[in-house]
């Protein structure tokens, strides 16, 4: 059974004999050399080229989430690359699965509970419903938390700052730190705006939906999982990594097995 044809078409990228054109420009005569792989992302993502401020807080997110030490994508990623030596490809990938609700990729969850307050008639209403309803749930807020950033994660400041000195700190930032004040007076406690929760006001500030967010995570972690590749070349720590959970992790039968 054929299917009829559908008019669909492409915005993104074209090639021909001599040239590569993306998004409307040259690649090799207007964009090679002369704007940053930031400022591509962006035009790649929005279809313009950033201004110098939102290409500023655009690599300040990247740059923000590049790495993170022993995690889950880097652990991933030097076993993975261990097993299959020579396809960095798949040791990179392998980590980038992890990217997901729990590590580095909740921002998408935080951009689109502020986006929500900023359509709402009743912004400070909608964010008291909000956190009414995950704690009455008992779901985590994405974007707040951190298992070893306490009693604050040094990294959201420093964001604020970039998008305030920009002048790209006017909607979503404050309705960020409106959500946290009502998150620590309805729990009672202080309860930190980790990185993606940030990142998720940052990106909104510039234009980016949430729906591409979780992109712009697998995007970063990428290069810092580059770096952990060559690393793991040199110090072949998986193969201890992998020593190490069969010592400290010892077998028991199972309640009811065979005695023998």
């Amino acid at each position: 059974m054929s299917l009829a044809p559908r008019d669909v078409r492409t915005h993104i990228a074209t090639s021909d004999t001599t040239s590569i054109t993306v998004r409307g420009y040259d690649l090799v005569n207007e964009l090679m050399g002369k704007y940053s792989f930031t400022e591509v992302l962006y035009l790649l993502i929005k279809d313009r080229l950033p201004s110098r401020e939102e290409a500023r807080v655009l690599d300040a997110c990247l740059v923000t989430l590049m790495e993170h030490g022993w995690t889950p994508t880097s652990l991933i990623t030097r076993l993975a690359h261990d097993s299959a030596p020579g396809q960095v490809q798949i040791a990179i990938a392998a980590g980038l699965l992890a990217v997901g609700d729990v590590f580095a990729g909740t921002m998408e969850g935080c951009g689109r509970l502020l986006e929500g307050a900023a359509a709402s008639s009743d912004p400070a209403a909608f964010l008291r419903q909000t956190v009414e309803a995950h704690r009455a749930a008992k779901k985590p807020m994405p974007g707040f938390g951190h298992p070893f950033h306490k009693p604050d994660d040094p990294r959201p400041p420093r964001l604020f700052r970039v998008a305030e000195e920009c002048g790209l700190a006017n909607r979503f930032v404050p309705l960020l730190k409106d959500l946290s004040a009502e998150l620590d007076r309805q729990a009672g406690r202080h309860l930190t705006i980790n990185a993606t929760g940030a990142i998720a006001a940052l990106l909104l500030e510039i234009g980016i939906p949430p729906v591409i967010m979780r992109g712009i995570a697998v995007v970063s972690r990428s290069g810092g999982l580059a770096g952990h590749i060559v690393e793991e070349e040199e110090t072949r720590a998986a193969r201890q990594i992998w020593r190490m959970a069969e010592e400290g992790i010892p077998y028991e039968p199972p309640p009811g097995a065979p005695k023998r």
